[in-house]
């Protein structure tokens, strides 16, 4: 789908609900506060942690530079009923490439840091890996679509999460990778619910960092249980981000589907690793992410 006929199908941009979810005040040159929504009963959501954190950075950097990878660290569970502020240093002006760090801070603790890097765009030699030939997310039901208030529960009262889409690829589907032993695997195609302005990159880098955290963990965890979205089951996992990168490597609407394949190829010592790749409608590979998690088995009830 072009973007004219997106921008023709879905509402205008204008006061979208996940742009919402980005927004941060200026404190000074280089501070800012933000508020973030629960990821689980009484932690912030990770991903819009880190969202808000690069936003942050983004806002000490001048025109003509755009975002092309992060390193962030989960150090303490946020709390969703207090503000963060996010602290910026600008560590390096160079000729094409610049360089900040982020500290959230929740009280006097950090909870979270982000070393991000923006540079000028050169022309270069291009290729990628391919996208798999897996249905469309036309042909998928919403991962939502199954779940009522009452049966979704904690999910149903996160204001966050109902601001964009999820379609999960079946693991039968045509057109798949096939299955590696040792190494789980789950493909989800998703977007912003709502359209962002189409004049700000930035924007949709930091609505990526925010899906790119939404399924990461629970790969890791996929030899032991389904997903959140798909378990029918009590968790029998505890899930939890411990460090996050990305890289961005060619331009993109968060707004549109991106189909985001993913793997696991290693869990041990209650930390599980995940690679994701996420691929546009026209199959370019546009970011790719990595992700350590913490994956711990809940410990049996008292009977």
């Amino acid at each position: 789908m072009n973007e004219l006929t997106h921008q023709e199908t879905r509402a205008t941009d204008a006061g979208s609900p996940f742009a919402e979810l980005l927004r941060i005040d200026r404190l000074d040159g280089n501070t800012f506060r933000g508020r973030c929504h629960a990821g689980a009963p009484m932690r912030a959501f990770g991903g819009q942690v880190a969202a808000q954190a690069l936003t942050a950075a983004g806002h000490t950097i001048g025109d003509g530079r755009s975002v092309h990878s992060l390193h962030g660290y989960f150090l303490l569970p946020g709390d969703p009923t207090r503000p963060i502020r996010y602290e910026v240093e600008r560590v390096r002006e160079g000729m094409s490439y610049a360089t900040r760090r982020v500290t959230a801070v929740q009280g006097e603790e950090a909870i979270f840091t982000l070393s991000a890097s923006f540079k000028r765009s050169e022309p270069a030699a291009d290729r990628h890996r391919e996208m798999p030939r897996v249905p469309g997310p036309e042909e998928l039901p919403d991962a939502f679509a199954r779940w009522d208030d009452t049966a979704r529960g904690d999910l149903a009262r996160i204001d966050g999460f109902r601001a964009l889409e999820l379609r999960f690829v079946p693991p039968d589907a045509p057109g798949l990778p096939p299955a590696v032993p040792g190494m789980p695997q789950q493909f989800v195609w998703l977007r912003t619910g709502s359209p962002l302005p189409a004049g700000d990159p930035l924007v949709h880098v930091c609505a990526l960092t925010y899906l790119s955290d939404l399924t990461l963990a629970s790969t890791a965890g996929l030899h032991l249980q389904p997903n959140f979205f798909q378990r029918t089951q009590p968790p029998r996992l505890i899930l939890a981000s411990l460090d996050h990168a990305m890289w961005f490597h060619r331009p993109f609407r968060a707004d549109e589907w991106l189909l985001f394949a993913q793997r696991s190829p290693s869990a041990s010592d209650g930390r599980g690793l995940s690679l994701g790749e996420f691929y546009d409608r026209d199959g370019l590979l546009v970011a790719s992410a990595v992700q350590e998690a913490l994956v711990r088995e809940r410990p049996p009830r008292p009977r």
